[in-house]
């Protein structure tokens, strides 16, 4: 590959909690491809997503920009970036050969939208649209049949719409992970020639995690548990009792759904050792928000989960590996970084000029994941709408307005506490947010806070 840019190869995955890792000693999280790529790669202890839900992350990461720019709080307002230049876009401009393979979810777009992947950079793709599906996919089915079979409204909850290869439908009756890490293979293998930027983004481990291929359920020894019927109970009933603490054998489901996730994973890591690409590819894994509890996800030693500002909802696990490029070693980087990160660090080591990624709010963190330097962000942001945080350094303020709707919502559907007031944490002694500091500090709550709003008030400059 000389004289040419590095292949880059973007993973990423839904809802991962952050302790469910083999190499961080979970006992059922099965991970040796994670953890190979960890343990030849550098792992950011202090990494973080923009949103703790999926699909306003998601638009921040492909377009390398605070989503708050456009007005993507959450998941009603949510979109694909309405201007300027997506990651892909600007891998194609270095002639490189794009591809995206899996759920796309940046807000409620439909066939042929901006949002999907062939319209926006992705020279191929195969992908599902969670937008028009309740933010999710099935595992198991896509066709017309599913859609039948199952009903207007159940076709859309349980996520069984046919998937696109392109702007045109497929079908597919098999289990999903599997067929997205053969795509994103075939693909590698295609392009082994040239500089490619291969996106996999999994709909695992989001719930409903059951969606298990049935020679694997019986290889585990668990049973078969049904998707919603319309003509059953009531949708938010029937949801109640399959999220956690009420979903008999959850943890398996979950488990199981990672550990699958993860072969596919491996497969593709063997697929660029066998094709002699692994020292000139940079591999990335991240997930797209917190581990969801209430899908028997672990976010241990952090508090919180998914929908949350805690630091459970938005600090992920985020490993890279370049040996070719001085990423490696099974190192850990400390330094805040963020999923905007991903933009600027990846086009500058395929060699793009620095104009190309001007506008981004990430910077580039190539130096932190080789070692050289220790710093990332200074302060990174968060702003839901009804819940706001910030972290600069150590220090750690967040505010959740008690009163906002989508508080009660989420602490009765979903089990999950986003907490209340302002509350200001120091995490370097406190990583799990047990001391809220406000009261003591009061200076320090009015200085975050005027900080936050300065960045609040330059997102529209």
């Amino acid at each position: 590959m000389s004289g040419r840019g590095p292949h880059v190869v973007l993973i990423v995955s839904d809802d991962h909690g952050y302790a469910d890792r083999g190499r961080l000693g979970s006992p059922d999280a099965v991970t040796p491809a994670l953890d190979r790529l960890a343990a030849e790669g550098v792992g950011c202890t202090d990494a973080y997503v923009t949103a703790p839900i999926c699909s306003p992350s998601r638009a921040g990461l492909i377009a390398g920009r605070y989503q708050q720019r456009w007005g993507a709080r959450w998941f009603d307002s949510s979109a694909f970036a309405p201007d300027g230049a997506s990651l892909a876009e600007r891998f194609a401009e270095l002639g490189y050969a794009t591809g995206y393979f899996g759920k796309v979810h940046y807000g409620q777009e439909g066939p042929g939208d901006r949002a999907c992947p062939p319209h926006h950079g992705f020279a191929e793709s195969y992908y599902g649209l969670a937008g028009r599906q309740m933010g999710r996919l099935n595992y198991l089915h896509h066709s017309r049949a599913a859609v039948g079979q199952y009903g207007p409204e159940a076709s859309w909850r349980m996520a069984v719409q046919p998937m696109f290869d392109g702007d045109d439908e497929v079908e597919l009756e098999g289990f999903l992970t599997a067929e997205l890490g053969r795509r994103a293979r075939e693909f590698v293998g295609r392009h082994a020639d040239e500089p490619f930027f291969c996106m996999v983004a999994f709909n695992a481990v989001h719930n409903f995690c059951w969606q298990l291929p049935a020679d694997e359920l019986a290889r585990r020894g668990l049973p078969t548990h049904a998707d919603w019927d319309e003509g059953g109970d009531p949708y938010a009933d029937w949801y109640d009792g399959a999220i956690s603490p009420n979903l008999p054998h959850g943890r398996d489901y979950y488990a199981a759904q990672l550990e699958l996730m993860d072969a596919e994973i491996g497969r593709l890591l063997d697929e660029l050792d066998a094709r002699g690409l692994a020292d000139d590819t940079i591999v990335v894994y991240l997930t797209d928000n917190g581990g969801s509890t209430c899908n028997y996800g672990n976010n241990a030693p952090l508090f919180g989960t998914k929908y949350t500002l805690w630091e459970g909802g938005i600090r992920v696990p985020l490993l890279a590996r370049w040996p070719g490029g001085g990423i490696t070693g099974g190192h850990d980087r400390s330094g805040l970084v963020s999923s905007l990160d991903l933009y600027p660090t990846l086009l500058s080591a395929a060699g793009a000029e620095p104009g190309a990624y001007a506008d981004s709010d990430g910077i580039d963190q190539g130096a932190l994941l080789r070692g050289e330097r220790g710093a990332g962000h200074d302060a990174l942001h968060w702003d839901c709408g009804w819940q706001w945080a910030i972290r600069r350094g150590d220090w750690k303020l967040r505010h959740v307005d008690e009163d906002a709707p989508a508080v009660a919502g989420i602490r009765t559907v979903e089990h999950a506490d986003p907490g209340a007031g302002t509350g200001l944490y120091h995490l370097g002694d406190d990583i799990g947010e047990t001391t809220n500091l406000a009261d003591r500090r009061p200076d320090l709550v009015a200085e975050l806070t005027a900080a936050h709003q300065e960045w609040a008030a330059g997102l529209a400059r």
